[in-house]
């Protein structure tokens, strides 16, 4: 591919990549003021991105070598996207119920640090002085952020702390997600291995609805509900893959990385926006904390996946 003959070409890519996915927990809350459970919310979501993906898993697989997958391989792609991809999907629209939307981009955004720590536990990584500082900062700015939330919240402090937890039990699970893909990876391409751990996972949500849901329900939301849902499947859920893609292809994972850190402020200023939420020097000073130890992270060490996150 000719490279672009503008310097900040890449740049303003993963830039755009960024903000347009911060809006992802904006149309969520939009769309819980309609009374729609996250499980219906989602599966509109993938069934509407599904064709997209589907299509970029066909352009994939006709640039590319064929790739040779074992039964094992695909074993852990269906793991990979169901546990990985949907798991954290659902726990990140349910924690969304009690929890602001800038609170849950900042703590979704601890995600790099935690794969350090599992690479740490799973694959006997040492933890440089850099990662440690980096993870102590994080998580000093996650508690400043929720504190910031529970003094809100005031009687309802105990939904707060719960969906905090199910938004964090979602970075655990994305970063074990973004550990176990590394092998597969390379073997099928970020552009592919995304289109199918997608499509797999738009499955798996077509699966658990068909279980818990009711179609009659699902075909009988507000017009406003199929409309935020088909805005987050092609606005907060394509575009941003392919355009952290094009990106990385530009910057490399490193550079896409710490530009994409501008992530959890583009949500709360979209959440001051068009939610109304509050702003305040402990929010922001949390914030600042969680990206200055994401930074410091990605200057230590290059993330597996950036193209990935879509998935959440």
């Amino acid at each position: 591919m000719k490279q672009s003959p503008h310097p900040y070409y890449g740049a303003i890519l993963v830039l755009l990549s960024s903000i347009v996915f911060s809006s992802k927990a904006i149309m969520v809350k939009l769309a819980y003021v309609y009374h729609v459970d996250a499980a219906s919310l989602i599966t509109l979501r993938m069934a509407f991105a599904l064709p997209f993906f589907a299509m970029l898993g066909w352009w994939a697989t006709r640039q590319g070598s064929p790739a040779t997958l074992t039964a094992k391989d695909w074993g852990w792609l269906v793991i990979l996207a169901v546990v990985g991809g949907y798991g954290s999907m659902w726990l990140n629209f349910e924690g969304l119920r009690f929890v602001s939307a800038g609170l849950e981009r900042v703590i979704l955004f601890l995600y790099p640090t935690l794969v350090v720590v599992m690479s740490a536990v799973f694959l006997k990584h040492h933890i440089t002085r850099r990662e440690w500082f980096a993870m102590v900062i994080s998580y000093a700015g996650v508690v400043l952020v929720v504190w910031h939330d529970i003094e809100l919240s005031g009687l309802n402090s105990a939904d707060t702390m719960y969906g905090a937890w199910l938004v964090l039990l979602s970075a655990v699970v994305y970063a074990g997600y973004l550990l176990g893909c590394g092998q597969l990876i390379p073997k099928l391409g970020a552009t592919r291995f995304t289109a199918f751990t997608m499509s797999l996972a738009a499955f798996a949500s077509a699966c658990q609805f068909g279980v818990s849901g009711s179609f009659a329900g699902i075909t009988a939301l507000p017009s406003q509900v199929y409309a935020l849902a088909l805005l987050m499947a092609i606005v907060a859920t394509v575009l941003p893959a392919i355009l952290m893609n094009l990106g990385i292809h530009q910057l490399g994972s490193r550079k896409a990385s710490l530009i994409s850190a501008i992530g959890p402020v583009s949500t709360i200023i979209l959440a001051y926006v068009f939610l109304g939420e509050q702003l305040s020097w402990i929010q922001g000073a949390g914030t600042a904390l969680v990206v200055a130890g994401v930074i410091a992270v990605s200057l230590d060490r290059t993330p597996q996946v950036r193209a990935t996150d879509a998935d959440v």
